[in-house]
């Protein structure tokens, strides 16, 4: 669902009629909305077990970050560009040479090195896919897609695509070597 909000500039209480700055000039995507096609699009139906594999992955990251000694961040919500949009990846690792080259601006110029996205359940495959390779044309080099409702993870780069079920352990394939989780973690 497309929504545009009203953003207006700074105001003073005597004039109440100033127009709305046009939206390309912001460099901010509001919280929870992603710049798609030129419309701001609210990110929606977020449920329990979505909401809770983000959190599972942000905190499985974040721990063997610190564990492995590898350096970077890994981000809830941080928002990037692409190569066609601005987006806002439910989970995204950022290494510890790109926080020292681009600190940690806004909104990240490129999309993010490692991504997970978190399907919701209306959320339909094919532009799972898509934004998929959307996010692997702009820098990324590998995205992870959880489904939450069927406890399956897609992880996609560049060369392939691999398939890991509620049985199995899924591990990083290019960015933050070595990280592995058994499936079923992620969605606990």
């Amino acid at each position: 669902m497309a929504t545009t909000p009203t953003t207006s500039a700074a105001i003073d209480e005597a004039d109440f009629d100033a127009p709305a700055l046009p939206l390309d000039r912001y460099d901010e995507v509001p919280e929870g909305m992603e710049k798609v096609d030129g419309e701001l699009v609210e990110k929606t139906d977020v449920t329990i077990n979505h909401a809770a594999a983000q959190g599972n992955l942000v905190y499985a990251w974040r721990s063997y970050i610190i564990s492995s000694g590898q350096g970077g961040k890994p981000y809830p919500e941080a928002p990037c560009r692409t190569d066609q949009q601005k987006r806002r990846p439910d989970v995204a690792y950022l290494t510890a040479e790109l926080l020292a080259q681009y600190g940690q601006p806004n909104i990240f110029p490129q999309s993010y090195p490692l991504i997970g996205e978190v399907a919701s359940p209306d959320d339909k495959a094919e532009e799972l896919f898509s934004k998929a390779r959307e996010y692997l044309r702009s820098g990324c080099e590998e995205v992870w897609l959880l489904f939450p409702e069927n406890a399956i993870v897609i992880i996609i780069t560049a060369e392939k695509s691999l398939i890991f079920t509620e049985a199995e352990t899924v591990n990083t394939q290019t960015i933050l070597q070595g990280f592995t989780i058994p499936v079923a973690e992620l969605f606990a």
